[in-house]
């Protein structure tokens, strides 16, 4: 694809509500087709539905971008020379737009109350025809129409779509052809004075020098009429490309059901950023067709719009929790213990001023669970153990009955606890203590499960887990006889029925 030495690409949200995963997937391929290619990467708030939109909003959704390490060349928050970046401040550019497209006949004024135009659409409900304008105000003459607006009476603006057809080139899906017949006279500016979407996004696309225009499948319809706008406002439309929906692994439009759909909802359940942004590359775009784990220094250098699929893009959470664990598992443990301990904190298990003054000890309970998160906020429940009191912590029942079953008449566990003491009076250390206890299993020509399983549960109180050792090591000398003795003691008690 030959490409402008330098296009100009925006991502132009609206603060209506949180950023939409789809949304954040949007801004990191218009971000990457900038960076690759030397160019402008635009970010424009889209805030003209007053009501809706709250700053709130459009500080979460800056922050969200900002967390996956987006970067812009212009914008509301470091300017640019196309400012103001936040289209309710260019309202005076779009109705000077407005006046000029309604004094050249591309636009007309209609009356239509709203109890006529639902009276329309029911007629055309009835006869199962498509639904749209019947350009009934038209014909007015401009004249007329003007004494009316000097008379205040309530009207819109409308787009006159001319006879024909609209085609245009989708960098994505190749030709695309709309006949005008299926794109009715459309409300540039509402009866109140605001200006709709479809007639403000021309406006500023136009004003800013945007090249390439590409967004999510859901604006196809909308791209008839802006290009016809492009047109009577005598611009050459930019180039476009729709990226396929992302839909839940049940082939719909993703939803709650299927998967979180905002992105601050993945990045508070403690995801990696870098699996994030991975993730969101692979929906509708692949970097070979078989590597999946990949960073963004990639992408960039790869990603080419023509190489999105058409096809819906599979929002598939098991395969993306997969690969938020293959990232913490690559990571540095000082890294994922620093991006844990908010999570830790957030539990009440330790502040951050203890996690500071035990770092060495943190780290090393972070370091017995690293290779078995998938998540960031996953560690407090896998190390919730440590935390619990000696004497009450609760047993998982599938842990319990299988330590039942292996303590048998408890004489290998006590044999074993005689021999254990002395060896902790001092503290643990895991790796000798480790070799040791196998060398004692093996004089006894004892298995494993005899006594690792009732170890275990009266120690963590789960069926599986960390190395026992590691284990000891953390609880400490204290703690590790204290829960073995109450343990073990609970485990030799009759289950009462």
């Amino acid at each position: 694809m030959n490409e402008p030495s330098a296009p100009r690409v925006r991502f132009a949200p609206s603060p209506t509500g949180r950023l939409h995963i789809g949304g954040a997937r949007t801004a990191l391929f218009n971000w990457a087709f900038a960076r690759r290619h030397g160019g402008v990467f635009l970010l424009r708030i889209e805030d003209t539905d007053h009501e809706r939109s709250k700053p709130e909003y459009e500080r979460a959704i800056l922050e969200g971008l900002r967390w996956l390490g987006l970067d812009w060349d212009e914008g509301p928050d470091v300017g640019g020379p196309h400012a103001p970046y936040r289209q309710a401040e260019r309202l005076d550019l779009h109705m000077a737009a407005a006046a000029r497209l309604a004094a050249q006949g591309s636009a007309y004024r209609c009356f239509c109350s709203a109890e006529r135009l639902e009276q329309l659409r029911e007629q055309q409900s009835a006869r199962k025809a498509k639904p749209g304008y019947d350009g009934l105000c038209r014909s007015i003459p401009k004249d007329v129409a003007q004494r009316r607006v000097d008379a205040r009476e309530p009207n819109v603006l409308r787009f006159a779509v001319p006879q024909g057809e609209t085609r245009f080139l989708d960098l994505i899906r190749g030709d695309v052809t709309f006949q005008n017949t299926e794109v009715d006279d459309w409300v540039m500016v509402r009866t109140d004075g605001g200006p709709t979407y479809n007639f403000v996004v021309v406006c500023d696309d136009t004003a800013m020098g945007i090249t390439h225009v590409l967004r999510g499948e859901e604006h196809l319809t909308n791209t008839p009429k802006q290009v016809l706008l492009y047109r009577a406002l005598g611009c050459e439309p930019p180039r476009f490309g729709h990226f396929p929906l992302m839909l839940g692994t049940d082939g719909k439009k993703l939803s709650k059901r299927t998967g979180d759909t905002a992105l601050e909802d993945y990045r508070d359940r403690g995801f990696p950023v870098e699996a994030v942004l991975n993730f969101l590359c692979l929906q509708g775009w692949a970097l070979d067709g078989k590597t999946e784990v990949f960073g963004v220094d990639e992408l960039i250098a790869n990603f080419d719009p023509a190489q999105v699929s058409k096809a819906g893009s599979i929002f598939d959470v098991d395969k993306f929790m997969w690969m938020a664990g293959e990232y913490i598992r690559m990571d540095t443990l000082e890294r994922v213990a620093e991006r844990c301990a908010p999570h830790v904190v957030a539990s009440g298990q330790l502040t951050a001023d203890e996690i500071h003054t035990r770092q060495s000890w943190y780290r090393a309970a972070v370091a017995t669970e690293k290779e078995r998160i998938r998540t960031y906020a996953e560690l407090p429940e896998r190390i919730a153990y440590l935390f619990h009191p000696d004497d009450g912590l609760v047993f998982d029942a599938k842990a319990e009955a299988n330590a039942r079953k292996q303590l048998g008449d408890g004489a290998l566990v006590h044999a074993y606890l005689d021999w254990l003491r002395p060896k902790v009076a001092a503290g643990v250390d895991a790796a000798a203590l480790r070799d040791g206890t196998k060398a004692w299993l093996a004089e006894r020509g004892a298995k494993f499960p005899a006594l690792f399983q009732p170890l275990r549960c009266a120690l963590t109180g789960e069926p599986g887990g960390p190395d026992l050792f590691d284990v000891m090591a953390l609880l400490g000398s204290e703690r590790t006889l204290t829960r073995l003795g109450h343990g073990i003691a609970r485990l030799q008690t009759p289950v009462a029925t």
